[in-house]
C-alpha cells in the first residue's frame, strides 16, 4: 500500500523541501503543497513544472544542494498552464534564456494562467472542505496571486520522447486542462502525472489518489477518461503535481481515483 507520510510543522505550512532522488535521477522540490521535479542527467537538467513566483530562491538552493548550475537548466516542461505550475517560468526565460514547453492546448493558458475553465467556483470549496485552508493560504504566501504568464513557449507534441535531460515521454492526459500532459520516464518506470492524478487535492485538503476537484478542473468526465492513459503506462511510481509520491503502481492509483470520482 502507499505509505502515509508524517509531515513536520514546516511541511504542513508549505515550506519548501527538497527530496533528492525520489527515483534515480529525479528530485522533488515541494513548495506550498505543489511539486516541481528536477530531472538530472550529468551536469544538465530539466525542470518539470514551475510552481510559484516565490519558488525561485528555493529552486536555486535546490540546484546548489544537488551540485547543479542554473545555467545548465536545459528546459522547463509544463504539464499544464495553471498559475500554480507556471510561477517561475517567465523569470527563467528572461534571466536564463531557458526554453519552456507546453502542449498547444494550454499555450494560451500558460500566457494567462488565471483564465482557465473550471466546473465550479473555487470560493465555496474552503467552506465545504475546511482542510483546504492550509494549502490554499500556503499558495497565496508563495505568490499564487501574482503569477506572470509565459508567452515565449515551444509546443509539446501529443506523444513521443523529448530531447531533454531525463528523456521524458509525453503522455497526453486532457481533462484537468485541455492540453494537460504527463511525462513518462520509462527507465525508472515512473510517470510524472501533473494534476491529471494527484495524491492531495489542494481545493479539498483530502489526501489519496484522485482527480482534482471541479474548482480547478475543466472537464471531470474527460479527466476520468484520461486515467486510462495513466494506467496504460504501467508505471511503478507516480509523481503528482500535488501530494506525496504514489509507490503502489499506476493501476492501483487509477482504481482509487475512479472510486473517488469527481468532487
Amino acid at each position: 500500500m502507499n505509505p502515509v507520510i508524517a509531515l513536520t510543522h514546516e511541511q504542513r505550512r508549505g515550506a519548501p523541501r527538497l527530496t533528492p532522488e525520489v527515483v534515480p535521477g529525479v528530485h522533488r522540490l515541494e513548495h506550498a503543497f505543489t511539486n516541481c521535479y528536477l530531472l538530472v542527467d550529468g551536469e544538465n537538467w530539466t525542470l518539470v513544472d514551475a510552481a510559484f513566483p516565490n519558488t525561485w530562491s528555493p529552486l536555486i538552493r535546490a540546484a546548489h544542494e544537488l551540485d547543479l548550475r542554473m545555467r545548465d537548466l536545459q528546459g522547463i516542461v509544463l504539464t499544464h498552464g495553471h498559475f500554480d505550475h507556471v510561477g517561475v517560468a517567465a523569470r527563467a526565460v528572461e534571466e536564463l534564456g531557458v526554453p519552456v514547453f507546453v502542449h498547444a492546448g494550454d499555450r494560451t493558458l500558460a500566457a494567462h494562467p488565471y483564465r482557465y475553465r473550471r466546473e465550479h467556483s473555487p470560493f465555496v470549496y474552503p467552506l465545504l472542505y475546511p482542510r483546504a485552508f492550509v494549502p490554499l493560504i500556503s499558495m497565496v504566501r508563495a505568490g499564487a496571486l501574482h503569477v506572470r504568464g509565459v508567452e515565449e513557449v515551444s509546443e509539446l507534441p501529443g506523444s513521443g520522447m523529448l530531447d531533454l535531460p531525463g528523456r521524458p515521454e509525453v503522455v497526453f492526459t486532457p481533462g484537468h486542462t485541455f492540453g494537460h500532459c504527463g511525462l513518462l520516464l520509462r527507465e525508472q518506470e515512473t510517470l510524472l502525472t501533473g494534476d491529471a492524478l494527484v495524491t492531495l487535492d489542494p481545493y479539498t485538503g483530502i489526501a489519496g489518489a484522485q482527480i482534482v476537484a471541479g474548482a480547478a478542473t475543466a472537464h471531470s468526465p474527460l479527466a476520468l477518461r484520461s486515467l486510462d492513459a495513466i494506467s496504460a503506462t504501467g508505471a511503478r511510481v507516480l509523481l503528482p503535481g500535488h501530494g506525496e509520491p504514489w509507490l503502489d503502481g499506476a493501476e492501483s492509483a487509477v482504481a482509487a481515483a475512479r472510486a473517488v470520482g469527481r468532487r
